[in-house]
Order: structure tokens, then sequence, then C-alpha cells
């Protein structure tokens, strides 16, 4: 029988294109599910049918990009299907959310970089959002560089998408407005370097939720 938490666990992953983190979501899913602690997979923009139907919208890299308040908006429909079809009926029945990215990941692209005003996502934050806030964020930190050619790698010969198609530029003030979330919010978000090799990063980010949350404490990192 699978073990679960009395008010679920809602946990994220955010960082910069190509910095590991469906692969340590993977990673982390595996441990959590070895110890028969339910736990849920999942992404955004995306997650659901109808959310998922919105990523392809957003991520289309053939396609002209969209008017940064459209692509918000957007952004916030999908979430809003997402969290009511998946994210909140699992953490109602007591599992873990694994997310890979959330609304940080709105904040940054739209709000830092895409030209729409703070107001507007906090807005929207409010209204889609509302209590249903991750208990830690996990920011895995690369330098764009480097994270852009592990993205190229992994992609093959297929089109970059929408975000991946960015300037150099793009994805360093990307990195910094992650690091500048992470300096506002230090309670919630963890920022875990992601050059290392992925068991030595899998094991810090056991160790840093270990810190903060009983399920993971007696367990070996």
């Amino acid at each position: 029988m699978s073990a679960r938490v009395s008010q679920g666990l809602f946990i994220t992953f955010e960082g910069g294109e190509g910095a590991g983190k469906s692969t340590q979501i993977r990673r982390l899913h595996a441990r959590l599910e070895a110890l028969s602690i339910k736990t849920h997979v999942t992404r955004e923009p995306g997650g659901t049918p109808g959310a998922e139907l919105i990523r392809a919208l957003i991520l289309d890299g053939k396609r002209p990009a969209l008017d940064a308040l459209t692509e918000t908006l957007l952004f916030y429909a999908a979430r809003a299907n997402h969290l009511a079809e998946l994210i909140r009926p699992a953490l109602a029945k007591g599992d873990v959310v694994l997310c890979d990215r959330f609304s940080d990941s709105t904040r940054v692209y739209q709000g830092v970089l895409g030209a729409v005003p703070s107001v507007v996502v906090e807005q929207l934050e409010a209204l889609v959002v509302a209590e249903t806030k991750p208990d830690v964020t996990i920011i895995l930190d690369i330098p764009p560089e480097t994270g852009l050619a592990r993205a190229s790698a992994r992609r093959g010969s297929h089109q970059a998408d929408r975000f991946e198609s960015e300037t150099l530029e793009f994805h360093k003030n990307l990195r910094q407005g992650f690091l500048d979330l992470a300096e506002r919010d230090s309670d919630r978000i963890i920022v875990i370097p992601a050059l290392g090799n992925e068991v030595s990063i899998e094991n810090e980010i056991w160790q840093k939720l270990a810190s903060r949350f009983p399920l993971f404490q007696g367990h070996r990192a």
C-alpha cells in the first residue's frame, strides 16, 4: 500500500533550458515510489489533456511568437486546468506532486522578460493559483551556454521550441531572474548548482528536502 502525506506535498522544479529538471524529477520520483510514497509527475505548461493542447500552441517553434500578454493568459489558462484536474485532487488525497515548472517560470519568462507588468502576473496568480502554492521549489542553476548545449544535444534533429530559440542574452537574463526570485523567497526556494553528475545532484536535492520535511528523513541520501 502506498504511503501518503497528510496534506500532500507540492514540489516544483525550475531553471533554464538544459538544467536537468526532468532528469532530477525522474530520479526523485523513483526514490519516492521505492518508499511506497504515492507520487505524481507532471509539467507546465501541460499535465492534463486540455493544458497539453495549450502547451503545443505556446511552444510551437514554427510560428511567430505570440505577444507577451496573450502568451501569459494562455499559460494561466493551462495552469487553471492543470490545478483543477490534477494538482489539487492529488494534494487533497495526500499525495506528492512533482512539477516541471510552475508559476515561477511565468514570473521570470513573462513578468521579467516578456514585457508583461508584474501587477498583471500577480493578479492572475491570485485568481488562478490562490493558495495552491508550492511547498518548496528547487531551482537547478546552470550557465546558459552549458544548458543550451545540453538542450541541443537532447533535441537532436528536432526543431527548437519557442524558448530554446531565444538569444543567449535572453537566457542570461532568465538565469538572473530565477536567482533574483530565490533571493527574495529564500524560505521556499532552494538553489542547487546543476553542473555536477546526476547522482550527486540527486543526493543534494534529497538532503535539502530532508532538512525541511519529515517525509525525507530517516532515509539515506
